[in-house]
């Protein structure tokens, strides 16, 4: 086919400082809405199900719509961001957030706070793909380590910010449970605004073909897959037929998905990346920190509550130490890398901290001191800040500028259904765990196991539990908690098998839409009769 080449408008010039700042503020607004949709309804959950007198399966599906939405729509938010105008995306994606913030709001059945929860994550999804494609696009890889801290520091705060406002929201009589729903939707707006004034992208013209087959196909099996994964040993056991309908329906798809994605001129995520050794490695990394590290620390607010017998508030604030880890090893790293261009070091040394900081966590039990249990977190948190940003890094490095938006999706999609997977199975394990615990402490109390409500599965009230019972639930989710950790640490350990296969390369010094800009303008000297395709 003949065609004119792909225009560009005016080349871009490297962004100062200042310019650069001013565009992360609506994108670090974007992405604290997002962390901000996922937490901030943890509290106020179980008084959201009572008010709507919606059943325990609602409660799970109420969580798991957003996270199946963000997880199954990350690829084709990167994909669209390699042909359209990424700012553009940016503000639909906070728009489908707000839509959906206010459907919850407002809902007054289950049902359409599901619904809601679904619109809220296509936006999440946007956000959580687009944040770190922009910030590619702006920010030349020898200098995105310097900003890598804020991006830590957005993660942080919304992360020990959302369950405190969801439980003083909850607990505020005037306020109450809707406007867990409600407060993002200001943030949603200021950062439509801040990036329509500060964020200037060029845009490419080019024919974009929307591969539609590929991404229902994708969509549908990693639907299906997260849905097995997160019912699985709760709604229905591992091994029955729902299990062979979903996983065996989800990998069919999936493998159809892969051979039309082979076959499209544009696929939705282009099989020809995961050629590159970089994006193949940093991929499977980062399956295996989701797996690892959402799936042990999400219990971590359980068993501060549970074990320790501490409130949600108090909870949340305990989580500090490996926040604050994150933070500053993800700051301080980042600092060092734009200063020596050394990038390697890092993810190995934050792959090998995060492994030994869950091994460390593998030992707790109801009687670990508060201080020892503050020292394992901020291990684990300072490896993780070394590790995250930085396969992101590498990845991003390693691409074509018009590939940027597909790599970066493809870690962020794969980071995400490993957290997801890593929560169900080790959610599992850990409610397995805790009846064989109690199940055991009560039979040496000659108590018969079946004479308590606690046994049954459930999460148990602790203010209603007598003392003797209060102690044996407590010491069984201590066990539990730790066994989780102990699963997490071999997989941990994958991950730095993975990183120390990969190569290290010089961080490029100019920016994605510099490299664009340049890519095109090659295309258009060297094949004036040939369409530019990304």
């Amino acid at each position: 086919m003949n065609s004119t080449p792909a225009p560009v408008e005016a080349s871009p010039t490297a962004m100062t400082h200042r310019q650069i700042l001013q565009a992360m503020s609506g994108l670090m607004a974007g992405m604290f809405v997002a962390i901000l949709a996922g937490t901030v309804v943890a509290n106020a959950l179980p008084r959201i199900i009572a008010d709507l007198e919606a059943s325990q399966s609602s409660y799970t599906w109420v969580i798991t719509a957003e996270l199946l939405a963000m997880t199954a729509t990350v690829p084709l938010w990167g994909k669209l961001s390699d042909l359209f105008n990424q700012k553009l995306l940016l503000q639909l994606s906070l728009s489908l957030f707000i839509v959906g913030s206010l459907l919850a709001g407002f809902s007054q059945e289950v049902g359409l706070l599901i619904f809601s929860r679904v619109v809220q994550g296509i936006g999440a999804g946007g956000l959580t793909a687009l944040a770190q494609v922009v910030m590619a696009a702006i920010i030349p890889p020898r200098r995105l380590g310097k900003y890598a801290g804020i991006f830590g520091a957005v993660f942080a705060v919304g992360t020990v910010a959302g369950p405190l406002i969801g439980g003083v929201l909850v607990d505020t009589s005037w306020l109450g449970w809707r406007w867990c729903f409600f407060i993002g939707v200001p943030f949603a707006l200021l950062a439509i605004v801040l990036l329509q004034h500060t964020l200037k992208l060029p845009t490419v013209r080019r024919e974009a073909r929307i591969d539609f087959l590929g991404a229902f196909l994708i969509v549908a099996g990693v639907c299906a897959l997260l849905i097995w994964v997160t019912l699985a040993g709760t709604e229905f056991d591992w091994i029955s037929w729902q299990t062979a309908a979903l996983a065996g329906g989800g990998v069919l798809l999936l493998i159809a998905a892969v051979v039309v994605e082979a076959r499209v001129p544009e696929p939705i995520i282009p099989l020809r990346i995961f050629r590159n050794r970089t994006v193949t490695l940093t991929t499977v990394a980062s399956l295996l920190v989701g797996v690892a590290m959402f799936g042990g620390t999400v219990f971590l607010s359980q068993y501060f509550q549970i074990s320790l017998g501490k409130s949600p508030t108090i909870a949340g604030l305990m989580s500090l130490p490996m926040i604050l880890g994150l933070l500053v090893s993800s700051t301080v790293a980042g600092q060092i890398i734009t200063k020596t261009g050394r990038w390697k070091v890092y993810l190995v040394a934050g792959s090998v901290i995060m492994t030994a900081g869950l091994g460390l966590l593998s030992t707790i039990d109801v009687d670990t001191h508060f201080g020892l249990l503050s020292a394992y977190m901020a291990i684990m948190g300072i490896g993780v800040g070394m590790l995250m940003q930085n396969l992101v890094l590498a990845a991003q490095n390693d691409v074509p500028a018009t590939e940027l938006g597909a790599a970066t999706s493809v870690l962020s999609f794969f980071r995400s259904m490993g957290g997801t997977i890593g929560t169900s199975v080790l959610g599992a394990i850990l409610a397995n765990r805790v009846a064989t615990e109690m199940t055991r402490s009560l039979t040496e109390a000659g108590i018969p196991a079946g004479a308590n409500e606690s046994g049954g599965g459930g999460v148990p009230d602790m203010a209603t539990l007598p003392g003797p019972m209060r102690e044996i639930v407590e010491r069984a989710y201590g066990v539990a908690t730790a066994e989780l950790f102990l699963v997490a640490t071999p997989v941990a350990a994958l991950a730095v098998v993975a990183v120390l296969f990969i190569r290290e390369k010089p961080l490029k010094d100019t920016s994605g839409m510099e490299r664009l800009t340049a890519e095109s303008a090659d295309s258009a000297g060297t094949a004036a009769s040939t369409v530019g395709v990304g």
